[in-house]
This record gives C-alpha cells, sequence and structure tokens, in this order.
C-alpha cells in the first residue's frame, strides 16, 4: 500500500446525534464484473435479503432507528435522480442496494422514499469542491482524466420501489484527513421528482455508510487509489463511526471476484428510519466536525462560482 495509512493520533470525536439502535444487514448476489453493475431486478440472493430483513423485523430487532450523524461540510443541493452516479470516474465498482424501513412500525418498507448519496472520488475529491486539498499527497483532481462534470459527480437520489429498496453503481470512495472511508446519505418523504432531481419533503434521516478496514486498504492498494498517498483513519478512530456495526452505518460487502477486489463489491444495509421525524444533519457535530463545519486539519475549499449553492451547514 502506498504510504503508512494508519494514524493513530487523531482524537475520536463520536459525536452522534439522537437514537441509536440495531437495525438488520443482509445478503448479496455474487455476479461478474458486467452483473455488478446490471439491472436485472430481483435475484434469489436479492430475496433472500429482503426475507432475512422480514424475520429480523419480526423479531424485533429492527425496531429503533439508525444513528443520525451530520451531512458534512460537502453537501450540495444539486443531485440528479439517477441509478449510476460514476459519470466516467475511474475506481473499483460498488453496487450499494439499501432498503428503507420505518422502524416505528415493524420495519415495514417505506415505498417511495428518496435516498440521497454522495461521497468523493479515488483521491478524496467532492464535486463542487474539486481544488479542496484532501490530505497527504494526491494528485489533482483535473488530473484523472473522465469526464465527468465537476458540480455533480459521485451525487445522486434513487426512489424506493414497493419494498423500500433502492440501488446504486458507483465507485468504491476514496478517503480525505482525517476521515475514513464513507458515503454520506440522506433519507428523504413527501418530495416528488422534478427537472431530474428531487424537490420537496422532508428529510427523515441523514447518516454515513462506512467500510471494513482490511476491505478498505485493500482497494486503496490498487489503481487510482494509490496514487493519494498518506496516514488513511481506521475506523477506530475516525471521528464520526462509533463501533456500532449496522446500525451506525457499517455496510455488509460482498466481492464480485474473491481472488480479484479490482472486479468490485456489492454492499447491503437496511435503514431503519422515522418518516415522521425530520432530521437534516445541519449543525449535528460529526462527519464535518463540531456544528458541521470543517477540522481544522480537513479538506478545505468553496464551489467553483458557477457551482449550485451549498447547504446552509457548510
Amino acid at each position: 500500500m502506498t504510504g503508512n495509512h494508519k494514524d493513530k493520533s487523531i482524537t475520536r470525536r463520536r459525536a452522534i446525534a439522537v437514537t441509536g439502535g440495531t437495525v438488520a444487514a443482509g445478503g448479496f448476489a455474487v455476479a461478474g464484473y458486467q452483473a455488478a453493475f446490471a439491472d436485472t431486478g430481483t435475484t434469489a440472493t436479492d430475496a433472500a435479503a429482503t426475507a432475512t430483513t422480514t424475520a429480523s423485523a419480526s423479531a424485533g430487532s429492527c425496531m429503533t432507528l439508525m444513528s443520525s450523524v451530520t451531512e458534512g461540510p460537502y453537501y450540495l443541493d444539486n443531485a440528479l435522480v439517477r441509478k449510476d452516479i460514476t459519470e466516467g470516474k475511474s475506481g473499483v465498482p460498488l453496487t450499494l442496494r439499501l432498503t428503507v424501513v420505518d422502524a416505528t412500525d415493524g420495519c415495514t418498507p417505506v415505498a417511495g422514499a428518496a435516498v440521497e448519496i454522495w461521497h468523493c472520488d479515488a483521491w478524496g475529491y467532492y464535486s463542487g469542491y474539486t481544488t479542496a486539498n484532501p490530505g497527504g499527497s494526491a494528485p489533482a483532481e483535473s488530473e484523472d482524466g473522465s469526464t465527468a462534470d465537476d458540480n455533480t459527480y459521485l451525487r445522486g437520489y434513487q426512489i424506493a420501489n414497493a419494498n423500500g429498496v433502492v440501488k446504486f453503481e458507483t465507485i468504491f470512495p476514496g478517503w480525505y484527513t482525517p476521515r475514513t472511508c464513507h458515503i454520506h446519505l440522506k433519507v428523504h418523504t413527501g418530495g416528488q421528482k422534478e427537472d431530474g432531481t428531487y424537490e420537496g419533503g422532508k428529510v427523515n434521516y441523514t447518516g454515513q455508510l462506512f467500510f471494513a478496514d482490511d476491505i478498505a486498504e485493500e482497494i486503496f492498494t490498487l489503481e487510482p487509489y494509490s496514487k493519494h498517498s498518506g496516514s488513511y483513519t481506521t475506523l477506530d478512530n475516525d471521528m464520526v463511526y462509533d463501533g456500532g456495526g449496522a446500525s451506525s452505518g457499517l455496510l455488509t460487502l460482498k466481492a464480485v471476484h474473491k481472488k480479484d477486489p479490482s472486479k468490485g463489491y456489492k454492499g447491503f444495509l437496511t435503514l431503519g428510519v422515522d418518516p415522521d421525524a425530520e432530521n437534516t444533519g445541519a449543525g449535528s457535530g460529526g462527519g464535518g466536525g463540531e456544528g458541521g463545519t470543517p477540522p481544522g486539519d480537513a479538506p478545505t475549499g468553496t464551489p467553483p462560482s458557477d457551482a449550485p449553492s451549498a447547504s446552509a451547514s457548510s
């Protein structure tokens, strides 16, 4: 691996806002490289995962809420409704299958919920903030050679089906100082798709998805990730992840090909939310530091002058 990728000096700040609890996580469909991004509908293993969620709900293990945390400093209110959010960004393929359930009503699916995700690219850069320094040593974002739109890449919405399921095609995120590898997300209800994005309604849940250290560190030895060297923050030292496993956003991951991680991963998690609650994640601490602002050693920067307005919490 390029760089040490270990940093035990970062003080862990678990600024978790309200709720905490347990939520069920299920299994994966194992397929070839193309199938990792194919929209083939519900597979046998997807059905098994849904059955696992249903069984867990019956046992009452999903009746408390996921922990809610800050949206962080790099949220932009301009994401498009789309399944594939890569826009040509290079990296290890990642297919996410997320299930939204009502944790206050027996874990019933929340059909029509809009799940929004955003994350950095393989070198730690966010769209809208492409001049921000990800820490360590990394090429400039412009050197990746992709045709991605610098205001929209690796951001998007999907609308949950009747089973509460959404699927995204993206890449494995990189990292930036002082955070561990993660994906941001919000769950919205009550709005509607309009002009290619999602309008109205309210945010019921704001959280982050996390990756096991051993898998992340293996990925970061591969191109293009290996061009970003420096001190990678493990889960134990992250300021947001609180060690709660799935209830804290830890994804269950399955390699498409066990002997070749470059072929991609599939990730699965069930999100237990309260459809009547509102939690924008603004100013709740955690992902962007106290009060939703970046820690002193976090990436800094502002969106391009022609970019859409960022969230007030930025």
